[in-house]
């Protein structure tokens, strides 16, 4: 494996993921929903596997953040699903997996990881129920972007073997 051509096209992940929030993101309940970010999630998931993706939703998570784009809502939700995917990814072997794994890890533990950290930085102690249904509706969306951009592209995994 070449590891110059791993953090290229991680970083690679991190400016789509992060300038993507910027231009594509709309309201979905008491949160923005981000689709690229959970699209990115899924792609870094099938391509690198689960602690990659997971780094490179941290990387941009904290990107938005800094840059005023997102909140701490990010880190969770970005994070618990790139994990997810990647895990289901390599138990099934498929990118519908993939997608299930950043659903169910966004959608349902990234809401419920949510709900502190929002009582704690942001003061709001809004329950479980307001985080689910816009971090369903955010990475489902992405989720969707994600197996249509990987069915119509070829890469090989583990990343590029030259």
């Amino acid at each position: 494996m070449n590891k110059t051509r791993i953090l290229t096209f991680m970083a690679v992940l991190v400016a789509i993921g992060t300038l993507g929030s910027q231009f594509l993101w709309f309201p979905a309940g008491v949160a923005r929903a981000y689709p690229v970010q959970h699209a990115v999630n899924v792609i870094a998931a099938v391509v690198l596997g689960p602690l990659p993706a997971v780094a490179v939703a941290f990387v941009i998570g904290l990107l938005r953040f800094l840059l005023g784009l997102g909140t701490v809502l990010a880190f969770p939700g970005g994070m618990i699903g790139a994990f997810s995917a990647g895990v289901f990814y390599k138990l099934y072997a498929r990118t519908s997996s993939a997608a299930t794994g950043e659903v169910f890890g966004t959608g349902v533990i990234g809401a419920l990881a949510a709900v502190p950290l929002a009582n704690w930085f942001m003061g709001s102690s809004a329950a479980v129920f307001a985080f689910l249904p816009s971090f369903l509706v955010s990475s489902l969306s992405g989720a969707v972007i994600a197996v249509f951009i990987l069915s119509r592209v070829k890469i090989k995994s583990p990343l590029l073997q030259s």
